[in-house]
């Protein structure tokens, strides 16, 4: 459900596509959606997903479309690098499951269709939460995707163990930290939480939610600000908790020996996404009825914010022929109730339109949380995302050296505020590398 970065082949879309420094909007992919006709006679599409259950879905559309049928190839072996092949060799579907950190970049590389011709498409904005819909319209200019799920952050904790600690459910980040410490006195073989260095998206969801927006795009060039005042201050904070070792870094996400750490009461909370309600219940089922879900603490107190933690779109791969079609079935895939409840009880998807997100299934209690309504806060949260975000070019670059940084200074070289510098001096060179226009934020 969480995107992973784009793959390093992705990158070699620009051997076979247009200048590789075209900016947001512009662009062959641009020009050939001038129209955008209705077609004649029967259309075939082809689209390429990840989706568990996703069959269903398509077989619903086609049972009501037999003018327009939809074929669906799953793609969740290695997706990026199956679409970049099937790019280079021009045997592309119409439309494919792209993450959002992954469409600038095939932005980039005229691989998109812009549907900007097609009414239908202007007038979805309002069907979906908005800072999605700026993710796929890069700076006002075009529509190259449809979102298709999100994963506003939130934050899951132990209201058993809170309870016995006469621990306050924090709402800023500085009661946090004093939870943490809080709770290490009472308990020495509890921590607060844990901090995976090898996860970078889960790190720039927390920058996100601070504003530390790591790319911008003014006048045709992109400034790269990684190394922000903002980021810094989220790097600072946590190398403090990870210094005061009231947070674990020996843990991986998803991994047996975080679950186990969970079951045995060595961690009070997690810091996830929507998508990450499930991870709890089917993992660590003894402790049913223990945790509940708060809004992400925040830098500000009475100042409300969150970041999103992956999601991704379906776009529209260049040389769509069909965009009138291709439109239609994308917009009903993301907002038809019948394949939003198929989506989310097959798949898990948290809907990233406004009415999926309202559709029954997410407005009642889970048994897990102790009835509470979950989902009601994870809406909420889906509302104070910042739409400013923008992803960069070479995103996966800039994962992998973020995410380098950040495992070197948990193990000693460095500190968390280094990583960022790192990461920041190599995604400009891996920018420059490709002859992209790119300076540093000033």
């Amino acid at each position: 459900m969480a995107a992973g970065a784009v793959s390093a082949a992705a990158l070699a879309l620009a051997a076979c596509s247009a200048s590789p420094s075209a900016s947001p909007g512009s662009g062959a992919s641009a020009a050939s959606a001038s129209s955008c006709a209705p077609a004649t006679g029967k259309v075939v599409l082809q689209y390429w997903n990840w989706v568990p259950g996703m069959q269903q879905v398509i077989d619903l559309w086609n049972k009501s479309h037999p003018n327009v049928q939809v074929e669906m190839k799953n793609i969740a072996n290695n997706s990026n690098q199956q679409i970049t092949d099937a790019l280079k060799a021009g045997t592309q579907p119409e439309l494919a499951q792209v993450g959002y950190d992954e469409l600038s970049n095939y932005r980039e590389q005229n691989a998109l269709e812009d549907v900007s011709a097609c009414t239908a498409a202007v007038a979805a904005s309002k069907d979906f939460v908005p800072w999605t819909w700026s993710q796929v319209s890069f700076n006002g200019q075009g529509i190259y995707a449809f979102p298709q799920d999100i994963g506003p952050q939130a934050m899951f904790y132990n209201a058993t163990l809170f309870k016995k600690y006469n621990i306050a459910v924090p709402t800023t980040w500085a009661q946090y930290a004093q939870d943490a410490l809080t709770l290490k006195k009472d308990d020495p073989q509890a921590d607060i939480t844990f901090f995976d260095p090898s996860n970078g998206q889960a790190f720039e969801g927390l920058l996100w939610q601070d504003d530390a927006s790591m790319y911008s795009y003014t006048d045709g060039k992109w400034q790269v600000s990684v190394d922000s005042a903002n980021a810094q201050q989220v790097a600072n904070y946590w190398q403090k908790l990870i210094d005061e070792k009231v947070v674990r870094t020996d843990l991986t996400n998803s991994s047996t020996a975080m679950y186990n750490a969970y079951a045995s009461g060595q961690l009070a909370t997690m810091i996830s996404a929507a998508w990450g309600y499930s991870l709890l219940r089917d993992n660590v089922p003894s402790q049913s009825g223990d945790w509940r879900v708060a809004p992400l603490p925040t830098w500000t107190a009475g100042t409300p914010s969150s970041g999103d933690w992956g999601g991704s779109t379906v776009a529209f791969l260049k040389g769509d022929k069909d965009l009138y079609e291709a439109v239609e079935f994308n917009l009903w895939l993301e907002t038809n109730p019948q394949a939003l409840a198929l989506e989310n009880s097959l798949g898990g998807l948290y809907p990233a339109s406004t009415a999926g997100q309202s559709m029954p299934q997410l407005s009642q209690g889970v048994a897990y949380y102790g009835g509470q309504k979950i989902f009601d806060v994870f809406k909420q949260a889906a509302s104070q995302i910042n739409t400013s975000w923008t992803w960069g070019p070479t995103q996966d670059a800039a994962d992998t050296s973020l995410q380098n940084a950040l495992i070197a200074s948990v193990n000693g070289s460095g500190t968390l505020s280094g990583a960022l510098a790192q990461a920041q001096t190599a995604t400009i060179n891996t920018m420059q590398s490709q002859a992209i226009p790119v300076e540093a934020a000033k």
